[in-house]
């Protein structure tokens, strides 16, 4: 008989489970199929990190995250050393330097994310639908003016869902550089690249392998900047309010009393973070789809009422949010396996979106698929509170992009970007001829 995870032990699987290097090669892709066809409620012990259950089945993930009173968010948000949870304590207190959305169990977690709710709504969004067309439509005019060979990630698809950000938000252009340095260094803070970039190095703290003394961002450095950043806006919002989200957020209450100067700069900081970076993945993920399925590229862009479906399959394929952690607050059982309270489950949904119990063809990118259940939105009361907003830019990037390519290709290998929580491509270098 073979014995389950043939091949490799137990411990070097573990540690591909949160090596940011295995999910910028995707080689864990491979270790995920593995956990859901032998184990799929699989207790993990990677060297540095404290124990948790890896949950990789579609079904799953889904089920806890819909169980919120019995898996909470509170405890552990995300993948992280022990030695960068014991700083982020040591620095806060608590065991989060933000305390955003995701970060929160209800009651707290709702009564928050009804200040901006409606907001994120269809109904309110259709306001700007013609601006943020007008907005694709100026990045995919800048494309055309960069000539046949770009990058398109970063020359395009960073800048456009930017952009977007900083229109809702009512944030200056001015402040681009410096929204899009801080959302990278937040998500990424060991990719090198980043790091090239970064004038917030250190070797002391933060998120480092331990003992490994590898230099990356300092965190506790980028959340001054944040907060800096943002106690200016909520003064500015709190004195001259507009009509943007950022005087929603400023001015929010809760039980009748001003929300925190914490809870407000972590609100704009998801906002305008998140927000940002997991739309500009996708896109970037879509179009390297496409340009490797030319036929389905041809047919998108001959028939556009396929996009709302393409850009379905363009967050199942990339889920740039690939795990968020959940503490069990009472004994339960998942999979036939036993979870005690206060076991951590790392809610993998880069391995839930390619479940074959759930997607036909998984591996394949489908740009029709029906019925198409990604799980990278989440689900639960924790159901990502800008879906309606991603989708809807997505959609008009490829609705203003697709129609006025004669052709594009590769000129380079792409290149995803070193993280195990947040991540996506960081280069695509495409040639392009125009209709």
């Amino acid at each position: 008989m073979t014995t389950p995870f043939a091949g490799y032990t137990r411990t070097t699987l573990d540690d591909r489970l949160v090596n940011p290097e295995a999910y910028a090669d995707e080689s864990v892709l491979t270790d995920y199929a593995t956990l859901r066809a032998e184990d799929p409620v699989h207790w993990t012990e990677p060297a540095g990190f404290r124990p948790f259950w890896s949950i990789t089945a579609h079904a799953d993930i889904t089920a806890i995250s819909k169980a919120n009173q019995r898996f909470t968010n509170r405890q552990r948000t995300y993948l992280a050393p022990i030695e960068a949870e014991e700083w982020t304590r040591g620095i806060s207190g608590d065991s989060h330097l933000f305390r955003t959305l995701v970060d929160l169990d209800d009651p707290q977690h709702m009564k928050l994310r009804r200040l901006t709710h409606s907001w994120f709504l269809p109904p309110n969004l259709r306001k700007l639908e013609a601006e943020i067309a007008e907005i694709a439509r100026t990045h995919v005019d800048h494309m055309q003016l960069l000539g046949p060979d770009l990058d398109f990630v970063n020359e395009v698809a960073l800048w456009y869902p930017l952009r977007v950000i900083m229109r809702i938000l009512g944030l200056p252009t001015s402040d681009e550089k410096t929204i899009l340095r801080m959302s990278q260094e937040i998500f990424g803070p060991q990719d090198p690249d980043v790091m090239a970039r970064s004038k917030l190095l250190t070797s002391e703290t933060g998120m480092a392998p331990p003992g490994s003394g590898n230099p990356q961002v300092d965190l506790f450095a980028l959340v001054q900047e944040f907060f800096v950043y943002f106690a200016a806006v909520t003064a500015d919002r709190r004195a001259t309010p507009r009509d943007d989200l950022a005087t929603i957020i400023a001015n929010g209450q809760v039980d009748g009393a001003p929300i925190s100067d914490l809870e407000a700069t972590s609100y704009y900081a998801i906002v305008a973070t998140a927000g940002h970076d997991t739309t500009s993945s996708t896109a970037s993920a879509g179009l390297l789809q496409l340009i490797r399925n030319p036929p389905a590229l041809a047919r998108l862009a001959a028939d556009p009422s396929l996009l709302p479906g393409a850009v379905e399959e363009m967050i199942r394929w990339a889920t740039p949010v690939k795990h968020f952690m959940r503490t069990a607050a009472e004994d339960a059982e998942v999979g036939g396996k036993t979870i005690r309270a206060g076991d951590s489950l790392a809610l993998f949904y880069w391995s839930g979106n390619r479940d074959a119990a759930v997607f036909d063809h998984p591996d394949r990118f489908i740009i029709d698929r029906s019925p198409n259940p990604q799980t990278a939105f989440g689900n639960g009361v924790h159901l990502c509170l800008g879906l309606h907003l991603a989708r809807m830019e997505l959609r008009a990037l490829f609705a203003e992009l697709l129609p006025r390519l004669k052709t594009i290709e590769l000129t380079g290998e792409p290149r995803n970007s070193v993280a195990n929580f947040v991540s996506g491509l960081k280069t695509l270098p495409v040639r392009v001829t125009w209709a």
